[in-house]
């Protein structure tokens, strides 16, 4: 890092010695146009580069290209956050990585490159999760820009900006707590874009019917009748993981070779006794770890479209998106651009808790069952609490052994032997969000 940090500052004073490093930026920043906001102030390039600090989440194919688009566009104080190590695959279109990069983390590849690549910016890399960072760490960004390639982080983040909004006496939201938001996603030839104003604009939350929930393959196709290879990979996975356990109680982790290769092995023993073929590491890391494929002109589609609305906000000089955009194409190119309607009880960015309505007969498993299932909620392994009179009530608690053997039980009891009434608030926690749900309990 220190070496980085000095390759930066090198840089830094190199580029105060090329008077027209900035000059086509400076074309459209140094005068208003037609379509420039209110607020546009001509000449804030040398402000904006000094105090905007950009955080890109996910070094992979859609952030390499935002990292160089954002270098390229004259934001000098940029990070980037990615748990990831380079892969011989990722190299047909992460071009900030080369092979004898593989094994590295992406992050601090990708800081290196840019920061010896372009004079005047200084790429400050975190090899980790985005769960491993407080609200603090977030709030030294004036605008978040996300990479990733999965819907749970998106949530997570989404999640952690709407808890760092304040609100006045009045419920009116305090404009300094909003920190911008700019996700991209890209599947094969398809890719989205949107920008996102927490408490203002629609969230990930309330749109979260955008997203598929993963594709599941029923259980009695695993266990009696597979067909393809991916039954295969998903029965060892689901079934015979948790039976086994071959690294103890470990969860798996599809960045752990050890796991994967464990996975392989058994998933091409199954598919020897149903007579299937095709089973390879690269497709078990794929099942376990729900791999998108990725296609180089896409993400750079993509990227080009969220660094040019980081650029917009920066420095408000022209509208940007309102606030959602798709791009396609498979057959041809076709965009489309609509605004969201946010959510008066969104979980996230909405002050107010949603109500769940349910027979005084459901049971706690009901609930937390259609938490998981349901596309609004699409949880993953809820745990709930709830306020008494007599204070706060643990009700479900998973993932540690102890507290789930003790509360496992209240899973069968129905609503009304737990004592809820009519209105009763319940708390839920998932590993998707930083912060929990609180839900207001309506019967029947």
């Amino acid at each position: 890092m220190e070496a980085m940090d000095q390759g930066a500052s090198e840089s830094t004073t190199e580029s105060s010695h090329w008077p027209s490093r900035w000059s086509d930026i400076e074309k459209i920043l140094n005068r208003t146009g037609p379509l420039s906001m209110p607020e546009f102030e001509e000449g804030k390039l040398p402000a904006v580069q000094k105090d905007c600090n950009i955080l890109v989440i996910g070094a992979g194919g859609l952030g390499c290209e935002l990292l160089k688009n954002l270098a390229m566009m004259g934001f000098i104080n940029i990070s980037v956050i990615d748990m990831d190590t380079i892969d011989l695959s990722n190299l047909n279109r992460q071009f900030l990585f080369r092979e004898k990069d593989i094994g590295r983390p992406k992050a601090q590849v990708a800081a290196e490159f840019i920061n010896n690549r372009v004079p005047g910016v200084k790429v400050t890399p975190y090899y980790a999760k985005i769960e491993d960072f407080d609200a603090e760490f977030y709030k030294e960004f004036s605008i978040i820009v996300c990479g990733l390639d999965a819907i749970a982080p998106r949530r997570w983040i989404n999640r952690l900006l709407c808890s760092m909004l304040e609100y006045d006496d009045h419920e009116e939201l305090e404009p300094e707590t909003i920190h911008p938001l700019v996700d991209g996603g890209t599947e094969g030839f398809k890719g989205n874009a949107r920008v996102m104003a927490p408490g203002i604009t629609a969230c990930i939350e309330c749109t979260l019917s955008f997203y598929p929930p993963a594709v599941n393959f029923p259980m009695c196709t695993l266990a009696q009748t597979p067909r393809l290879p991916e039954h295969c990979i998903e029965y060892v996975k689901l079934i015979q993981w948790p039976k086994d356990k071959p690294f103890g109680e470990t969860e798996i982790d599809g960045d752990n070779p050890e796991h994967i290769l464990w996975i392989h092995e058994k998933s091409l023993e199954r598919a020897a006794q149903f007579g299937i073929h095709g089973i390879t590491y690269r497709l078990t890391q794929g099942v376990v770890k729900r791999i998108i494929p990725a296609v180089a002109s896409t993400n750079a589609v993509i990227a080009a479209i969220c660094a040019n609305e980081v650029f917009k906000i920066a420095y408000s000089c022209y509208p940007n998106l309102k606030t959602y955009v798709m791009f396609n194409d498979t057959a041809g190119i076709y965009t489309d651009v609509l605004e969201p309607e946010r959510l008066a009880d969104c979980m996230s960015c909405s002050i107010k808790p949603r109500m769940l309505r349910f027979p005084r007969s459901a049971t706690l498993e009901d609930v937390l069952d259609f938490l998981k299932e349901s596309p609004q909620y699409q949880m993953s392994n809820p745990g709930a609490t709830t306020a008494t009179h007599e204070g706060q009530k643990t009700l479900y608690i998973p993932g540690i052994k102890s507290l789930e053997d003790q509360t496992k039980p209240n899973l069968s009891k129905t609503l009304e032997e737990l004592g809820f009434v009519d209105g009763q608030e319940l708390n839920v926690t998932d590993k998707t969000s930083p912060t929990g749900f609180t839900f207001k309990i309506r019967y029947e």
